[in-house]
């Protein structure tokens, strides 16, 4: 059973997660046969500039959309492709089908499937599931109770932040600084850059996950919608991470992010990026 550590009846939110789980299998079965596909079809959302959508993020978020409508069908669910349903509950399910639809359009294997879940406002569970890889990252956050898990297949372990106090030490990652088109927002970027030991780009959501699994220190972004940074806020906190806006106020919904693996490294970056 995927996640046999999570998916235990005496921990906080089993359904919930077993409801992730079943929500991205569905995914990695419509997903992963277009993935590198001659017959992909993919459009334009825009006609200023490319925003591509491709069947398979409309195709997954439809699929994900019926399992959540027989399971948990008073829940609100709020998706990239078909906006908000209101539910009853005060629980909203987050769904990003194809986050890194250019990467996926462009055969990288650093897109992936998000799905989150607030309960009165609240993020307590995040996942992330990249098909190609087979990889799964699920964080639970209730209360003061946190797990944070990654499988692939068979394998699975729990994910913790790793120790990275200085920020000359740290490794930073971007999407793309084409994220930062206010100028201001790009200085206070490039301060940052300047200071930390190593920079890599273009991991889309892969990088976040790369955070909690210990493997990066930070990540700064700007221009996210909720979907892309929600249901990536569990997986950060419950490995032990810290994600903000570029103002510190904790649980960004959108905009600007700094996600860090400490407090000292984000309060080095916060620093800068309030300087710059």
């Amino acid at each position: 059973m995927p996640h046999s550590d999570l998916l235990n009846s005496d921990l906080p939110r089993a359904r919930d997660v077993e409801t992730v789980a079943l929500l991205a299998d569905a995914a990695r079965r419509i997903a992963l046969p277009l993935f590198r596909s001659p017959a992909l079809a993919t459009f334009n959302k825009r006609e200023a500039d490319f925003d591509p959508v491709t069947e398979a993020d409309r195709g997954v978020e439809k699929e994900m959309r019926a399992i959540l409508a027989a399971r948990h069908p008073l829940d609100g669910v709020f998706g990239e492709e078909f906006g908000r349903s209101e539910g009853s509950t005060g629980r909203e399910w987050i769904l990003d089908p194809i986050d890194g639809t250019r990467a996926f359009i462009s055969g990288l294997p650093t897109w992936g499937v998000l799905i989150g879940l607030h309960d009165q406002g609240v993020p307590v569970i995040g996942a992330l599931d990249q098909p190609f890889t087979g990889e799964r990252f699920i964080g639970v956050v209730d209360g003061a109770q946190r797990h944070c898990s990654w499988q692939r297949g068979e394998a699975h372990q729990a994910l913790t932040v790793r120790p990275c106090e200085k920020l000359a030490d740290a490794t930073l990652m971007c999407t793309t600084p084409a994220l930062f088109t206010d100028p201001a927002q790009r200085a206070a970027y490039d301060a940052v850059e300047r200071s930390v030991r190593l920079v890599r780009y273009g991991a889309d959501c892969y990088q976040y996950a790369m955070l909690a699994a210990g493997q990066v220190d930070l990540v700064i972004e700007a221009g996210l919608s909720a979907y892309d940074i929600q249901p990536l806020v569990p997986i950060i906190e419950a490995a032990g991470g810290i994600v903000t806006d570029w103002q510190g106020n904790p649980r960004p919904w959108d905009g600007a992010v700094i996600a860090a693996c400490s407090p000292s490294i984000h309060a080095q970056a916060l620093a800068l990026l309030g300087q710059a």
